[in-house]
């Protein structure tokens, strides 16, 4: 598909402007500087729609084209302000490090636990190991989820120690919203924390393969739009 037909600028453009957005922690506004230092004019809200036109785009291309990972996951959640309000990004990673899934979410309870794990589990099989924390909501789902026997119940641990993978990485997260400002709505938060979801995940998954070439946000949302 041509993700970029009808736009007013040329795909490299606009591949830059959301790269970098979802890479670094910048501005809408820095990105027109940065922009605008090398002879393009664009306004600072044509990049806000960019961003959350093709963060959703990105993430339905990365989850088409994810590869096998380890069987040892760890779940956790972590705090988004959206309008003034809490809202509770849900993760998974691998024992690895590696990116499996996430969603955001207005509430942090059953409903939502469940409905994580269970795709989680649909997407990617029954995990060996499977870690979470103690949080009330978190343990009934996944002691549904055991009896609709999408999980076996010896799989399931609940460990900070072995939790603290995914704390620390949450981090990039949390640093990325510094110089942001705050989201006016889940659909837009949604679609921004996407981008920057998939473009961390991409960026890990290049580093655990040591390439000798380093990391490009641009190329490798060009490869990922090939794919």
């Amino acid at each position: 598909m041509n993700y970029f037909k009808g736009r007013h600028f040329q795909k490299d453009i606009i591949l830059v402007a959301v790269g970098y957005y979802f890479r670094f922690s910048l501005s809408y506004r820095d990105i027109v500087e940065l922009l605008r230092d090398r002879g393009i004019t664009v306004h600072h809200t044509t990049v806000m729609r960019w961003v959350h036109h093709y963060g959703p785009i990105f993430k339905a291309l990365w989850r088409r084209h994810q590869t096998a990972h380890a069987k040892s996951w760890r779940i956790d959640e972590t705090y988004i302000r959206v309008k003034g309000r809490w809202a509770y990004l849900y993760r998974a990673i691998d024992s690895n490090g590696l990116t499996m899934d996430f969603e955001l979410r207005k509430h942090r309870d059953y409903t939502a636990s469940y409905h994580f794990l269970k795709r989680l589990l649909t997407t990617n099989g029954r995990p060996d190991r499977l870690v979470t924390d103690q949080y009330r909501a978190t343990l009934k789902a996944v002691k549904h989820l055991i009896k609709q026997d999408y999980l076996s119940k010896s799989a399931h641990q609940c460990s900070k120690y072995r939790n603290n993978l995914i704390e620390q990485d949450h981090r990039f997260i949390k640093r990325h919203r510094v110089r942001s400002a705050s989201f006016q709505s889940i659909r837009t938060a949604s679609a921004t924390l996407s981008g920057v979801e998939i473009v961390h995940a991409i960026r890990k998954r290049t580093r655990r393969e040591l390439s000798l070439i380093g990391f490009s946000v641009v190329d490798e949302l060009e490869a990922l739009l090939a794919a």
